[in-house]
Order: structure tokens, then C-alpha cells, then sequence
């Protein structure tokens, strides 16, 4: 085998392998209600609307700074503001729990997902996951339950790594469970900038997954991944490509 082939592949999660069957409004607006319904169920009052205002407030501050402060400490701060300063890990634990079980029924497997999947194993490819995500533990039980997690030698999430895509400490720490260099990985993802751009900072091959991906007419020019496809079911041919190319 040639010493310059790429056997190791960092994929994206949302938008790449799985996608959202519904927009989120009336997803999201049911997820807080169900939050909010449990923190009531141990005499903690939370409106929704305050809950979701001060998500966004954390959506801005990370897009900016591309750390992940996650949705658990967004709750425990804002439940303390609001005069609940002491309340049990497990209390949290629980409401989030119960939001993101509403949230992970709108995710849906990609239809080419599992069978991509398969065959990338059964020719030896390594693969990951590194997926922008306030909250691990929603995460890890998508990838449980999409039955995919023994096709990955890891689960990566910006909550349990602090970094956000595409800030190059996440690819770093992605690359160090392998032990190896960039070049010897290529990310695949829907997002230009996160996906793509961050990864090309480190010289990894990059493959921008089109049929989800939303992008400005600025990064489209800026931004050149090295393969550009339209399914997963394209990607063995781009993979063999890309090692052609590198021999």
C-alpha cells in the first residue's frame, strides 16, 4: 500500500449523515415546553421564551469565539439569575433529557448512510465523527440509535471537546485518535466553513456533501473543498480519486 494513502475519514454529523425531516420551529417550540414541563415538575418556573432567547445569546457568543459553553450550562446559569442557584446535576440532567427526546425525533438517517458506511469498513477505512453539538450526550443516543456507532472508532462533539468547528483544535484533537497527520485524513461535511474551510486550514482532503449544504455566495468563492458531491453514494469513486492523486 502506498504510504500516501488515505485510509482515516472525519465525518460531519447533522446535515451529512443524518438530516432534519421537518423545519425546527414547531420541533424546538415542543422541546422547550417539554423542558420547562419537567424543570415545573420540581417546583422550578422557566418560560420558554426566556429559555430560548438566552439559546441564542449563546448561538452568537459561539459563532463568534467557536467555543461551546453547552446547553447544560446555559440552563444552569440562566436557572440561577432567576434565583434557583442550587439545583441538583440530576434535575438538569433530566429536562435536557426530555427536550432533546423530542429534537432527536425530527433526525432522520440518510438513506445512503448505512450502506456507505458498510462498504468504507469493508475496505478498511477508518472512520469518525466530529459533529458541532451543544450537548454530548444528545449526540452519542442519535448515533446509538441510528445504529451506526460500531461503523466509528470515535464520537466527537465541540461539547465534550470545548472547540467548535471549524477552530483548528478540533480537528487536532479528532486527528490525535488516530496518531496521525492531516494529510492522512479527509473531512466530509455539508458546511462550507465549518467543515471544509476548517479542515483545509490543517491540510486535510476535504469532500462537501451539496444536497444540505446552505452557503453564502462568499464562501462558495472562497472555499474550495477538493470533491464536491451530491450523495454519500458517491464517495467511494472520489475517495479512490483522491489517493490517484496523491500517488
Amino acid at each position: 500500500m502506498n504510504a500516501s494513502t488515505i485510509r482515516h475519514i472525519l465525518f460531519d454529523l447533522g446535515g451529512t449523515l443524518m438530516y432534519a425531516r421537518e423545519g425546527w420551529a414547531s420541533t424546538l417550540e415542543r422541546a422547550d415546553q417539554t423542558l420547562t414541563q419537567k424543570l415545573h415538575e420540581h417546583h422550578i418556573q422557566l418560560d420558554t421564551r426566556i429559555f430560548r432567547a438566552q439559546l441564542h445569546k449563546y448561538y452568537e457568543q459561539r459563532d463568534k469565539d467557536l467555543q461551546e459553553t453547552t446547553y447544560h450550562f446555559v440552563l444552569r446559569e440562566l436557572l440561577k439569575e432567576l434565583g434557583h442557584a442550587e439545583v441538583a446535576e440530576s434535575i438538569l440532567r433530566s429536562a435536557l433529557d426530555a427536550m432533546f427526546s423530542v429534537t432527536q425525533k425530527n433526525w432522520v438517517l440518510e438513506n445512503d448512510a448505512l450502506e456507505t458506511l458498510q462498504e468504507l469498513r469493508s475496505k478498511s477505512y477508518q472512520l469518525g465523527i466530529f459533529s458541532n453539538a451543544g450537548d454530548d450526550k444528545d449526540v452519542q443516543t442519535l448515533v446509538g440509535s441510528f445504529g451506526i456507532r460500531p461503523y466509528f472508532d470515535f464520537v466527537l462533539t465541540s461539547a465534550a471537546c470545548y472547540y467548535r468547528k471549524p477552530h483548528p483544535r478540533t480537528f487536532e484533537i479528532a486527528l490525535a485518535q488516530w496518531n496521525i497527520a492531516p494529510e492522512e485524513a479527509v473531512m466530509i461535511g455539508d458546511n462550507l466553513q465549518a467543515d471544509i474551510y476548517g479542515a483545509k486550514t490543517l491540510s486535510m482532503r476535504t469532500i462537501w456533501l451539496t444536497r444540505r449544504a446552505k452557503f453564502t455566495s462568499d464562501e462558495k468563492q472562497r472555499i474550495e473543498p477538493d470533491f464536491s458531491l451530491p450523495g454519500l453514494n458517491a464517495l467511494l469513486p472520489a475517495l479512490e480519486q483522491l489517493n490517484i492523486n496523491r500517488i
